[in-house]
């Protein structure tokens, strides 16, 4: 007999049974408080009136059909569509199906209480000494979702909670001009360059960038995807659920016939949608099938999620579960560090997390962000289905394919050429220099064609820094031998199998400070992003920077999403001005 997913709570018994999509023979039972056993058992041990048990799609004990699907929530229309390309806009969404008829769902979006939502914010970075704090260590597990949320913010009419910004996913949202590897043994590219700094003529900016070799589709390790949904009453709205399918149906179109994909849904309980299947049209009917009601056992969802992915566990391939959820934890395990014990705990045997944030209002992006970072995997915000395409689609390879795992980077500014610096962004991903060498250590892990960027506002020797010479303090130290440099730079990590780390050095010469000029280009943009978190953020660094200047930096793109970016700049140049006027009003 085929082992049995038992999970608790009859009231979500309507739900599964409308939604379920199961091979012949294939069993799941609803229960609760049911311990795992034979259909008949776990009506026994339920009692009669808590027990409501689904086989093959039909009520247990009955040949009546089950219960039609639940109703999509008031005000989210349903019609099919024929397949298109996916589209995005202010006002709704369409989703590309190849294999069969689409749902169309208007958005309809009340900007969001930033006081409902819960953000992580860490303080922006301090200014270091290079005489006596001269490396800089942190781990690159770089996310994008800070980005797309800030942009929901702004496209509403509204500047983002300083605590939702993070400078370096700003940055790391796009795409820059760097080499690719040379060979595949030596999996990263390591660039650098330097500019002068357009908010303060004393410094400079350098900036650091990786980028890692492509993986052929071909030569893609086989997925064991388990797509873990949240069907709770907060999913109810357009921007939520509805966009949730198209997000995860678009992944399942981009699948190769190697890949299988679970499902998983929780709102008052945790249950099996829908076992392994690499069929792509029994994936999206799945997702087509499934409602929003209840409230939101999330720690029972993982649970169920983890035990899926290690029911299907494929050894050398990829064993991933794609959380999709508003992050609302009120059921269940809901306390943060159980929760990461537990991501940390799976992480270690094999099986990574990523996070897909949707919605408003009750929007909890602290815990999304903190799992997939403890869970080795990617946390993105998905406002659209745009957003849902570049993130799964255009971007799948450098999110699930994995090259190297553990990277880190520890950067050494030389005393001679550097007086004092400061990292813009990474606060969360800072590390301890003596991390940097111990495998034991965890961090972030990088995917085929993935990209980390990091930018470092420096302060070139005998020019006026931030912090006043010291009455007692040292006269600037000589680095012997090394005059030549301006900064050391070291990679470490890990192949994908690999438990000894490996390591990539590259000196950055001083001649690159000599020769700052001005930012242009793919630099230029950069440094306008980077400025542009920080500006958010209320960096007091910026001096007289302002958002017109950020945009002076960002023009002349060509790009969408480069074009988009000069758009959000401005609208958060007028909401701003917006809010000095009120506050000299209240004066």
């Amino acid at each position: 007999m085929r082992n049995l997913t038992i999970v608790s709570t009859a009231a979500l018994a309507l739900t599964l049974a409308g939604c379920a999509t199961r091979p012949s023979g294939s069993e799941e039972i609803v229960l609760t408080g049911a311990k795992a056993g034979t259909a008949e058992q776990g009506a026994a041990d339920a009692g009669d009136e808590s027990a409501s048990i689904v086989v093959a799609g039909r009520t247990a004990g009955s040949q009546a059909p089950p219960p039609p699907p639940a109703p999509h929530p008031p005000g989210v229309m349903s019609t099919p569509v024929a397949p298109s390309s996916l589209a995005s806009s202010t006002s709704g969404f369409s989703l590309a199906n190849k294999g069969g008829p689409r749902r169309y769902v208007p958005s309809v979006i009340v900007p969001a209480d930033p006081g409902r939502e819960r953000y992580d914010g860490k303080g922006v970075s301090p200014v270091q000494l290079a005489a006596s704090d001269p490396v800089s260590t942190f781990s690159v597990d770089v996310d994008t979702g800070a980005y797309a949320n800030s942009r929901r913010f702004l496209s509403q009419g509204q500047l983002p909670p300083r605590d939702a910004v993070r400078s370096e996913e700003l940055i790391n949202y796009f795409r820059y001009d760097y080499p690719l590897p040379a060979t595949r043994e030596a999996p990263f590219s390591v660039t650098s360059d330097v500019a002068a700094t357009p908010w303060n003529p004393a410094t400079r900016l350098l900036r650091i960038g990786l980028r890692g070799y492509d993986l052929p589709r071909a030569s893609r390790p086989p997925a064991n995807l388990v797509f873990l949904v949240d069907v709770s009453g907060s999913m109810a709205s357009s921007d939520k659920l509805p966009l949730v399918k198209t997000a995860l149906a678009g992944l399942a179109d981009e699948l190769s016939p190697r890949d299988k994909v679970s499902i998983v849904v929780y709102a008052g309980a945790a249950g099996l949608v829908l076992p392994a299947s690499g069929d792509k049209r029994e994936i999206v009917a799945a997702l087509d099938r499934l409602s929003a009601g209840g409230s939101t056992a999330g720690g029972a969802g993982l649970q169920l999620a983890y035990q899926v992915a290690r029911d299907n566990f494929i050894k050398g391939g990829v064993n991933r579960i794609l959380l999709a959820t508003d992050g609302d934890f009120n059921v269940g395990v809901s306390d943060s560090k159980a929760l990461i014990a537990m991501v940390v705990k799976e992480r270690d045997a094999g099986v990574t997390l990523t996070t897909l944030g949707f919605g408003q209002g009750n929007y909890n992006e602290a815990m999304m962000e903190q799992v997939a970072d403890h869970g080795n995997g990617n946390y993105a915000y998905i406002d659209s289905a745009l957003e849902a395409r570049k993130v799964l689609a255009e971007q799948m390879s450098s999110t699930l394919f994995t090259i190297a795992k553990d990277v880190k980077i520890q950067v050494e500014f030389n005393p001679a050429k550097v007086a004092q610096y400061r990292l813009l962004g990474y606060e969360n991903r800072a590390l301890r220099e003596e991390d940097f060498n111990n495998d034991k250590v965890d961090a972030g892990d990088i995917g085929a064609g993935h990209q980390v960027t990091a930018i470092y506002e420096i302060v070139p020797v005998g020019a006026k820094g931030w912090i006043e010479p010291r009455r007692y303090g040292d006269a600037a130290p000589v680095a012997a031998g090394r005059g030549s440099e301006l900064a050391f730079v070291k990679l470490r990590y890990k192949l994908p199998d690999g438990t000894t780390s490996k390591l990539i050095e590259r000196a950055i010469p001083a001649t690159m400070l000599a020769n700052a000029r001005a930012p242009s280009g793919d630099m230029a943009f950069a440094t306008a992003v980077a400025a542009f978190g920080q500006k958010l953020r209320g960096d007091p660094l910026l001096g007289e920077l302002t958002y017109a200047g950020i945009a002076g930096l960002a023009s002349g793109q060509r790009d969408y999403y480069r074009q988009e970016f000069a758009k959000l700049v401005a609208i958060a140049g007028s909401l701003d001005t917006r809010v000095l006027a009120a506050a000299g009003g209240d004066d």
